[in-house]
């Protein structure tokens, strides 16, 4: 832990006795960003003061001050924290008209419930000595970046969360993995994000703490200071919605563009598409308490839905997010957008030929919306150790990528921690973001790196009947003479779109189809035949089959030399044992 989070965490000794350890993030982290707000402020005091005495009833008012101080956002009480520490009679009723004296952007401290808190520090004799330890915490800009803030924020709610025995990715991304996923974002917009008078928007549906916007905002900056950057975010969570609105007030960032609600349920960007979207969206959770609202806006919203691929099953929402995220960027005709969503394995392959997730990954790929696929190493993330990938989206690709799909092989491409964190061992360095930006550049074959056509991943499963047998082996017909089929022989079978190399039309299928099973079914049961009107188109996306390489065994030989060899020296040592 950094020296400041050191710092920081220890403030909460002075809540022991009066909160639990999973109590502390509630007086901690509402406190950091009351600190660091009343530091940005610092300089502008006095021409907000000058104003508000001259123009107390101008609706005005508050445009002047914004545009006087360069803030979006203003303080109409009297009180900073110096000022509180110099009445600690009065200190509660005057903490309580502090934070009511923020202008109507900041509503965070709302969604912490800080006022109870407050009242709970004063009734223990704990307020004045956090507010002192406060005071003392300089977070200025200056002295602070945004991306060090950020790093603070993120260092606190891991602690928290970890003293809570919550879990802490539900809240934010390690940087390592934004920062990568970022790079491989911008790696094919590079020369449009140099441009003079760029202007871009990003968008994280799943915002958290704002983690991904502030690295995304550091990034194009560093590639043109000059950028002009809108920044949006929609979070559920109360606390963590509350920490990315303050980062962004405090960067100067329109907080308007934060905002509180179930993504899936209600997008409160409806009719907006971004440049860029990032997202880290939850693994494995259901989606029910969004169900209902999800299936009126499909009823509603026809083909215009952001769900267009289908529902996938109620246990995982992943693919839910994965068609929010593409339907979020501008369409090619509108210069296109690009996203990044990291996802758990399971929407590569999950689900059987026009299930939900089938058709979902179908509605993908056909429409040629999947650029690449990268696999991180395992042990990324602070609450899973589990294999995770990102999926890159493009709506306007370039030539040499259309009708394309890159597969990158970066699970091995890693460096060990030297202390855990949580289940996070291992982390992407700057070398090893570099070797998989490289890959994704070069757009080539290779160990680390393949390049399949989308209907690579398309296939056919079909149904493949046998005929039903009596008891003396004749077969069993219908009253048409034809074999009936025996239920407990039916079988089927997936045909890939390539194989046989013909899959235009309606009869570049049934050639293909019946090419199979000429060649890999009735050689094998000679009286089978095909349903078709049980055939049905499915998508996967095997990412570790086209990886796989065979190691064989040792020769028998090898293995029976070090058996021997193992034997003797065994030998020799229990018959130094009975010497």
């Amino acid at each position: 832990m950094s020296s400041l989070g050191s710092f920081v965490w220890q403030i909460a000794d002075q809540l022991r006795g009066v909160y639990k350890p999973h109590q502390y993030g509630d007086v901690i982290l509402p406190m950091t960003i009351l600190r660091r707000l009343d530091c940005v402020l610092e300089g502008t005091r006095a021409k907000t003061d000058a104003i508000l005495a001259e123009h107390a009833d101008d609706a005005r008012r508050d445009a002047l001050i914004r545009r006087t101080t360069g803030l979006r956002f203003y303080n109409a009480s009297p009180w900073t924290f110096a000022r509180l520490l110099q009445d600690p009679d009065g200190l509660r009723a005057n903490l309580v008209d502090f934070i009511a004296g923020f202008s109507k952007e900041i509503d965070v401290f709302e969604q912490f419930k800080f006022e109870n808190e407050i009242h709970t520090m004063a009734e223990n004799n704990r307020l004045l000595l956090v507010v002192q330890k406060f005071a003392g915490l300089d977070l200025h800009p200056d002295r602070m970046s945004n991306a060090e803030m950020g790093d603070l924020f993120e260092e606190l709610i891991r602690k928290f969360a970890e003293a809570s025995n919550e879990t802490a990715g539900e809240h934010f991304t390690p940087r390592d993995a934004i920062r990568l996923m970022v790079d491989l974002l911008f790696a094919g917009d590079d020369s449009g994000l140099t441009d003079a008078g760029t202007v871009r928007s990003v968008y994280d549906p799943t915002a958290g703490t704002g983690g991904m916007l502030s690295v995304a905002e550091e990034r194009i900056l560093a590639l043109n200071p000059d950028a002009r950057l809108a920044l949006y975010g929609q979070e559920i969570n109360p606390q963590s919605y509350a920490i990315c609105k303050s980062d962004m007030i405090a960067k100067g960032q329109d907080a308007s563009n934060i905002r509180r609600g179930d993504t899936l349920a209600d997008d409160l960007f409806a009719g907006t598409r971004f440049d860029y979207v990032l997202s880290n969206p939850p693994y494995g959770v259901d989606w029910k308490a969004s169900q209902e609202a999800i299936k009126l806006h499909v009823q509603q919203a026809g083909e215009a839905s952001r769900f267009p691929g289908g529902l996938p099953p109620i246990s995982d929402g992943q693919m839910l997010f994965l068609q929010h995220v593409a339907t979020k960027l501008r369409p090619k005709h509108d210069g296109g957008g690009r996203a990044g969503i990291v996802l758990n394995g399971s929407p590569l392959f999950t689900g059987a030929a026009e299930s939900g997730p089938s058709q979902i990954r179908r509605w993908l790929l056909e429409n040629d919306l999947v650029d690449t696929i990268v696999a991180l190493p395992t042990n990324m993330f602070y609450n899973t150790g589990i294999a995770t990938y990102v999926w890159l989206l493009d709506t306007d690709k370039p030539a040499e990528r259309a009708g394309t799909v890159q597969l990158i092989d970066a699970s091995g491409f890693f460096t060990k921690m030297r202390k855990n964190l949580g289940q996070k061992s291992r982390e992407v360095s700057e070398e090893d973001r570099a070797r998989i930006v490289e890959l994704y550049d070069a757009h080539s074959e290779g160990e680390h790196s393949k390049i399949f056509p989308t209907d690579t991943f398309g296939y056919w499963t079909i149904t493949v009947e046998r005929p039903l047998r009596d008891e003396a082996g004749e077969v069993v017909t219908d009253a048409k003479g034809r074999p009936k089929p025996d239920a407990k022989l039916r079988d089927t079978e997936n045909v890939p779109f390539g194989y046989g190399g013909n899959t235009e039309g309606a009869s570049g299928r049934d050639a293909t189809i019946r090419a199979y099973l000429d060649a890999e079914v009735l050689p094998h049961v000679p009286d089978a035949w095909l349903d078709p009107a049980k055939t049905k188109v499915g998508y996967e996306i095997p990412f570790t089959r086209h990886f796989y390489t065979y190691v064989p065994p040792r020769p028998l030989g090898e293995i029976d030399a070090e058996l021997n060899t193992l034997v003797a020296e065994i030998m020799e040592l229990l018959r130094e044992v009975e010497r």
